[in-house]
């Protein structure tokens, strides 16, 4: 079981999955401070308030904290969209790739080989 893990561990994709987790969670963390420090700070000039995570609904005891939510939402749409552009980018590069090797001349099988060589013999003997 122990060698069986090893190689799971050892397959590409799972070594490419935590890199990409660990790329997206600090990639969170810049996006998160970009929305809490620059955009929310842009957004409240707007509304009246610097700090959107301050906007606060009370009803009787209760509090509904949607400025963090508007906050969540934001980061959310920036994240997306940046994984958006992306795939966008690695769809283009890929399509590429695939057209550059639809546009190099695909080598006759053997089959279409000894044909030809059957065909240039009967050629031969009609002279």
């Amino acid at each position: 079981m122990l060698k069986e893990f090893k190689e799971f561990i050892a397959r590409g994709n799972v070594v490419d999955l935590a890199v990409g987790m660990i790329v997206g969670s600090a990639f969170t963390a810049i996006v998160t401070s970009l929305v809490s420090n620059i955009i929310n700070p842009l957004i409240g000039m707007f509304l009246g308030q610097i700090n959107l995570s301050n906007l606060v609904l009370k009803i009787g005891s209760a509090e509904f904290k949607y400025g963090d939510f508007i906050d969540s939402i934001i980061n959310f749409l920036i994240i997306a969209f940046v994984v958006f552009i992306f795939v966008k980018i690695i769809n283009k590069v890929t399509l590429k790739n695939k057209k550059d090797e639809e546009a190099a001349p695909a080598e006759p099988s053997q089959t279409d080989k000894y044909l030809g060589e059957i065909v240039d013999l009967l050629k031969k003997d009609d002279k």
